[in-house]
């Protein structure tokens, strides 16, 4: 005869749950290692931040990743603009 045991289950606290960065942009911890991603995909903000650094066309984006909106990436390249710009803004 098999033995039933309990699982224990994760408390729904807040450091599960999905934390959306402006509309598009997500931090999930079950997705990428809770890595910011475009919200419902497995996309890290990051490596299409760092494409566009290197010069890689919207197009180019598009097509590498047809699933991210151009309104998402520009939401991407807003936010981190806005962020760096704070950080060295003269107190």
């Amino acid at each position: 005869m098999a033995v039933k045991t309990k699982t224990k289950q994760k408390s729904p606290s807040g450091s599960r749950q999905p934390s959306f960065v402006g509309k598009y942009l997500v931090v999930d911890p079950r997705v990428c290692h809770g890595q910011l991603t475009f919200h419902g995909t497995r996309v890290p903000v990051a490596t299409v931040l760092s494409c566009l650094a290197k010069g890689h066309s919207l197009a180019y984006l598009r097509k590498s990743w047809p699933e991210l909106a151009p309104e998402a990436i520009e939401e991407a390249v807003r936010l981190a603009s806005e962020q760096l710009i704070e950080h060295h803004r003269v107190k």
